[in-house]
Order: structure tokens, then sequence, then C-alpha cells
């Protein structure tokens, strides 16, 4: 059990969260609520994204989970992450964060995921919600919440987390050769998701000033002092023609 308390510290935990504070309470076996992984001054070290089937979907909370836990090695370079499987089902991707960030770095870490994949993350509201830090026995249901190895994940698609408590050397075995996000991929990230900038239209250039003879009379303006003039005041001109008459013979 010391194994994975120091485990779970290394990857997740700052001193004064209540996470940390809930963990060096815990008794082994004992049912445990969900806790939040921000410090009381709003830093974080851990970004916990939940995946729940959602009503309608088609997409599986797991595909989608996968997806965006292969697009995150692939695209930005991130450690592999740890994956666990909620106490009522569904999963949660765990990040970890060398360097603690604050919460609305991890909000907006989340939401510019959210652009990159549509329809896949939850709101980036999320980092800031209680959760299970496995593993983690549901008092009311009597499951657990346990990290899984990612590649058994689809056979827990279907379950409402473990039946059994899991065996803390297997817990250890799933954080033991994880690695923490750097903070220079961390920041390399959140620039590369913020929100392009609006487009602005170009304003619309500005009337030139036209200058017009001042007591121009008409009998000695030309046409182009005429058409000038009238540019000047916004008219655009439009110019008639009467043909002569043909005389009837």
């Amino acid at each position: 059990m010391d194994k994975l308390l120091s485990e779970l510290t290394r990857l997740y935990l700052l001193p004064d969260s209540p996470a940390a504070q809930a963990l060096a309470q815990r008794s082994a076996g004992g049912a445990c609520a969900p806790v939040g992984l921000a410090s009381n001054d709003g830093f974080t070290r851990a970004i916990a994204i939940p995946f729940r089937n959602a009503a309608g979907s088609n997409v599986q909370h797991w595909e989608r989970l996968c997806a965006v836990a292969n697009g995150l090695q692939a695209d930005f370079g991130f450690p592999a992450p740890a994956v666990s499987v909620a106490s009522a089902g569904g999963f949660v991707l765990w990040l970890s964060l060398a360097t603690p960030v604050t919460v609305a770095d991890a909000r907006r870490f989340v939401d510019g995921l959210g652009r990159l994949w549509p329809d896949t993350l939850p709101p980036a509201d999320v980092v800031t919600d209680p959760v299970e830090l496995p593993p983690c026995l549901n008092g009311a249901t009597g499951t657990w919440a346990a990290f899984i190895h990612p590649g058994m994940g689809a056979s827990f698609a279907d379950e409402s987390g473990l039946d059994m408590p899991p065996p803390a050397a297997g817990q250890v075995a799933f954080l033991d050769g994880l690695d923490s996000i750097t903070a220079e991929q961390f920041d390399e990230a959140l620039a590369r998701l913020a929100p392009a900038p609006p487009v602005r239209q170009p304003a619309p250039p500005a009337p030139r000033d036209v200058p017009v003879p001042e007591g121009l009379l008409l009998k000695d303006a030309t046409l182009e002092d005429i058409v000038r003039l009238l540019h000047a005041r916004h008219i655009e001109p439009t110019f008639r023609f009467n043909l002569p008459e043909t005389p009837t013979r």
C-alpha cells in the first residue's frame, strides 16, 4: 500500500489538495468518496477526464477515450496516460503534469482538445469535478474504481466498476512505468490548442476628398468637372441623351 500511495503522489497529487489529504486518511478496504485534485490556491498536477456513454451516441465511450489517448501521444508527444474504470461505469483518462498548472490553464487545455476532437470530450469544467482516486470503493454500489491495463479497456465497456478490490501490486504495476507531461510539452500544446483569433474584415476605404472649384457655373463646367462634383457629394451620375427628332417628310 505504501508503494501505491507513493505512485499516486508522484504522478497526480499536490500536498494541500483534498485528494492528497483524503488519501492519507484512507483505510484499506474502506469506502471512499470522490475528491478534488486541485490545491487550495487553484493549481493541479493532474487532469482527469471522464468518459461516460452518452445517450443516443453511436460512438462508445471507450472508443472516444482511445481516440484522445492515442491523439495526445501521436500529435503532442505526450507520455502514455493512465486509465481507470469508474465504480458506476465509464472510464477516466489520467494525465500527469510534472509541473503544477492553474485550473484555468487545465480548463483551457481540455476546451482546446474539445475543438480538436469535436463530440469526443466532456465540457472543460470537468477538470474541477471531484473524481474517484483509484482504488476506491463505492459504498452505495459495492463496486470499485480501479486502474486498468489500457489493452483490456474494451472488456469493461459495459461494466460498472469491479466487483472485488483490485490487488495493490497490480495497481502499482499500472502506474510504475508512467511519466509526467513536462512543462514545455504542456505549454506547447496549450499554445497549439488556443482558439484562432477572429478574422477582421478590412474597413471600407474612406471617400477621397475631391477638390471642387468654388463658384462653379454649369455653363463653364466640363463633363469631368460635373462627374467629380457629383462623386464628392456621393451621387452616382446617370447621363441620358435625347436624340433630335427626325423631321417627317
